[in-house]
């Protein structure tokens, strides 16, 4: 029997390609896509989790990444209880740029929706060698942004996953349930 049954709202958001839409297809659905589909404005997924008998009803807001979109943020976050910030692994342009824009999804989340819990998604590791990251660069920007953690991840693959959502997911829990 349930004891409760909690909603939260979860912006997911990055730059433009690096697979936020991919992931929560990949932990809601169990599917990946190869195609590259942008996201116009935002979509959201509806999931739902048992733990330890409370309904947990998440909704993930996949939010635009593109510099076009910017304006809509402010009504986008709006009730986030939690984000996902997600960038691009890749050796490549969009590798390091979304590395370096971290920062302005961060502050651009709390301008809107001031210290909630963040994790850091460290995404596309199946396309670079996991010998060859300098896992410590990560790591310094997780702890600089308060990150409760970050997370190597693949959508391709589901490296990492499950285990990063979860994470996110039993911390809001953890917060909010009584």
């Amino acid at each position: 029997m349930s004891k409760g049954e909690y909603q939260f709202k979860i912006s997911v958001v990055g730059d433009g390609a690096v697979g936020k839409t991919s992931l929560i297809k990949k932990f809601t659905k169990g599917t990946f896509e190869k195609d590259y589909i942008k996201t116009i404005g935002a979509q959201f997924s509806r999931f739902e989790k048992v733990i330890e008998d409370d309904i947990v009803n998440l909704v993930f807001w996949d939010i635009a990444g593109q510099e076009d979109f910017d304006f809509l943020q402010p009504i986008f976050y709006k009730e986030s209880k939690a984000s996902i910030v997600v960038y691009s692994l890749e050796e490549n342009e969009l590798g390091k740029t979304s590395f370096d824009h971290v920062k302005n999804w961060v502050q651009n989340l709390r301008k809107y929706c001031g210290e909630i819990p963040m994790v850091l998604f460290a995404n596309k590791v199946d396309l670079v060698e996991e010998d060859d990251l300098n896992l410590l660069d990560i790591k310094n920007l997780a702890e600089k942004y308060n990150f409760i953690s970050f997370s190597l991840t693949s959508a391709n693959t589901g490296q990492g996953v499950d285990e990063a959502f979860n994470l996110i997911i039993q911390e809001l829990y953890n917060k909010y349930s009584i």
